[in-house]
Order: structure tokens, then C-alpha cells, then sequence
């Protein structure tokens, strides 16, 4: 059977190699099935050999053994750490996939598959890439010499219908007293931050919340690769571009917040704050842009405050700490943390309201708070006095937002 996938392979790759303009002018759908039209012709059985038909045509139009991973709704993540040891995440849990491709090659083939329509390269002199499928799921791949046990991939798939926080009540990510609070903030453009670790739902919760953004304001969003999926008129969605193969040609996070400001936006949607934009960002949300989102990866609400001064010094701009400290406490209002449990699930683990600063000290206040009694997001009666004082002032913006 291996040797019949190997002569289908080779009879299919020398049939596209012809260049004929009536197979490039197909589109992906009209190209598998004349692919697979022309596989059958060329075995004598093809009812027999339909499972296998379709392995070819994955391997040299799509992307292999990943193709039935990618059309399962419940794989979140796709782990390939060389051809031959594939990994997934469903519900939370990592498992082997029990499949493989064929060779390094194809492997190989399958990266290039993804990131040169995107006019992105991998090669020896550019061994690491970011790039994205066409529903949006996010693509990491390095080769060698980096990895050392041959090609690697990362998918981090999105599902095709964003989630609402209604649906995040549902699966008790939130609580329904949180979500409405959320909601309200946005509504009435309160600065959010979102913070948590690497592969806690940083992204997808950004999206949900800028989904509450009424569809009256402007919207630019700024991402290293496009992943937000909002659905307002009036949109603009802005994506980072990486050196090209001479080493000119690139345009970071930073320089598209610079741009944006000028572009009349409402409201500004930072995928993630990883270095110097951060200052841009923070002067963004202090200069009538209120209501601006973003995220950073932090472990808790007090660390992301930390993480926004570090990342404004790194872009070289010789500012005092307490000046920093001003900005960060004049903009931000809002930091949602987010955690992955031990069991997999993805949830909002406190809701924080940055208070001012008490000397040189920023103040957090928590207001919501998962309790690990329940196990769900609760209101802080009282965390503290202060706390509790800077909460009912918090309340009262909102409902003047809301009544005015």
C-alpha cells in the first residue's frame, strides 16, 4: 500500500507540475476534486483505494495528516514536534494524535503550504516563522538547525463562531453578575487589559470583549498575526509585517499604534503589548482613545502592572519609574486575569480595578474573585476597606456612563 501512495504521489505531483492555467485558476475545493478525479483514473479500483486517494491529495495540496485535525471542532491545538510525533489538545488535555506524515519532506512542504501565500519564508537564513490559516488559527513553525529533531508546528486554532460572554457564563469561565460588569465597562469605555499565561485564552477572551463595543465607534485593531474576529462596520484591521529576506521591510507593533493614532479610531485593540508600544499604548488610552483594549502575559493582576513598566522601558526612553508609574495608573482601568486549571478548562480567575497610586506604589483593588469553594467568579465583599471604597467610586462612573 506505501508503494501505491508513493507512485500516486509522484503521478500527482508531475500532473500539477504542468502548469496548465486551467488547473492554477482552480480554487482549493475545485483543485482537491480534480485532483482526487485524476487519482482514480489512475488505479483500477478506486472505491478500494478512496482513504488512500484522499491521504494523497491532503499530502500535496493541503496539509497532510493535519487536515481532519483541522476540521475537528474540538482540538483546540495542534503540536507537531517532528513528521512522525503529533500532538493535540482537546477539552483541556494533551494527547497523541496517532498519526504521522509520510517523511521530513512532506512536513516540510506542509509549512511552506501556509506561509508563502502569506508572503511569508522559512529557510536556513529565516528558520522560525508566525503566520496564519485562512479561518484565522494562529502558525509557529521552526526548522533546523534550530529544531534539533527535524521541522516543528504550532496551530492554535480559533472556532469558526466567536464566543459571546453569555457563552462564557455558560461553560462557568464567568460568572453572570461578572460578565454583565464586563459588559458595562466596555460599554462604557473603560481601558482593559487582559493578562495570563501562554495559551490561557488571552486572545479569545480580547475578542469577546471587543465584540461588546458599540458598533457606532470606530475600530482599529493591531495584532503581530491577525486573529480577532469582530464584526463591526466600521473596522480596521491592522497586522505586523516581519523583515523580508533582505532584512528591510519591517513594521512592528509600535509603528502600527503610531500610524492608527492618526486614523481617527474610537477605540484601539492591541492583540498583545510585548514591548516598547506599550508607552504608545498607554498615552493612546490617556489621550481621549478611552476604551481601548490589549493584553500582556502576566501571572497575576500585579505582575501585568509590572510587566507595562518594564516593556515601556525597553523602548529606550529615559523616563522616571514614577512618571511611568502615573501613566500606567491613569490609563489602565480595568485587568482581567485569566488562568488555565489544572483539569484544562480556560477561566477568569479576579477582576482587578487599578485605584491610583499611594506614593510610588500602584494600587489594585480585586472586585470579582473566583472562590475555590464554588468555583466561580464571586464579588469581594469587602477585600479591604480602600478597596471597597475605590469599587463603589468605580460604580458610580459606570452608572453615570450609563444614565448620561
Amino acid at each position: 500500500m506505501s508503494d501505491i501512495k508513493q507512485h500516486l504521489q509522484q503521478q500527482l505531483r508531475w500532473h500539477l507540475d504542468q502548469r496548465d492555467p486551467r488547473i492554477e485558476n482552480l480554487s482549493d475545493k475545485a483543485l482537491r476534486e480534480h485532483a482526487s478525479r485524476y487519482l482514480s483514473e489512475q488505479v483500477d479500483d478506486h472505491q478500494q483505494h478512496q482513504n488512500l486517494i484522499r491521504e494523497v491529495v491532503n499530502e500535496a495540496i493541503g496539509l497532510g495528516p493535519l487536515e481532519p485535525l483541522l476540521h475537528d471542532a474540538e482540538i483546540s491545538e495542534i503540536m507537531v514536534n517532528r513528521f512522525d510525533r503529533i500532538f493535540i489538545e482537546k477539552a483541556g488535555c494533551l494527547q497523541d494524535a496517532q498519526i504521522a506524515f509520510s517523511n521530513e519532506q512532506a512536513l516540510r512542504r506542509a509549512i511552506d503550504r501556509i506561509v508563502l501565500p502569506l508572503g511569508r519564508h522559512v529557510d536556513d537564513a529565516s528558520p522560525m516563522v508566525d503566520a496564519r490559516l485562512q479561518d484565522g488559527s494562529r502558525v509557529n513553525a521552526v526548522i533546523t538547525p534550530l529544531a534539533l529533531a527535524g521541522s516543528c508546528l504550532t496551530i492554535r486554532k480559533f472556532s469558526a463562531k466567536p464566543l459571546t460572554l453569555d457563552d462564557l457564563v455558560k461553560s462557568g469561565s464567568l460568572s453572570a453578575e461578572a460578565a454583565e460588569f464586563l459588559s458595562l465597562s466596555v460599554s462604557c469605555r473603560q481601558n482593559i487589559i487582559v493578562s495570563g499565561g501562554t495559551g490561557t485564552g488571552k486572545t479569545t477572551l480580547l475578542n469577546t470583549l471587543s465584540s461588546e463595543i458599540p458598533g457606532t465607534e470606530r475600530v482599529i485593531t493591531i495584532e503581530d498575526a491577525a486573529e480577532l474576529q469582530l464584526s463591526h462596520d466600521n473596522l480596521i484591521s491592522l497586522e505586523a509585517r516581519p523583515k523580508n529576506q533582505e532584512g528591510q521591510g519591517a513594521v512592528g507593533i509600535r509603528e502600527l499604534v503610531i500610524n492608527a493614532l492618526r486614523m481617527r479610531p474610537d477605540r484601539l485593540v492591541v492583540g498583545e503589548c510585548r514591548g516598547a508600544e506599550a508607552l504608545d499604548m498607554l498615552q493612546a488610552m490617556n489621550t481621549g482613545h478611552a476604551g481601548s483594549l490589549s493584553t500582556v502575559h502576566a501571572n497575576t493582576a500585579r505582575d501585568a502592572l509590572r510587566r507595562l513598566e518594564v516593556m515601556v522601558l525597553m523602548g529606550g526612553i529615559e523616563l522616571p519609574i514614577s512618571a511611568i508609574r502615573q501613566q500606567v495608573a491613569s490609563a489602565v482601568d480595568i485587568i482581567v486575569q485569566i488562568a488555565r486549571l489544572s483539569d484544562g478548562r480556560r477561566v477568569v480567575v479576579s477582576i482587578n480595578e487599578v485605584t491610583g497610586l499611594d506614593g510610588d506604589t500602584l494600587q489594585v483593588a480585586t472586585l470579582y474573585e473566583r472562590s475555590r469553594a464554588t468555583d466561580s467568579l464571586q464579588s469581594c465583599q469587602t477585600p479591604c476597606q480602600f478597596a471597597q471604597h475605590q469599587s463603589d467610586e468605580l460604580q458610580a462612573r459606570l452608572m453615570h456612563c450609563l444614565v448620561g
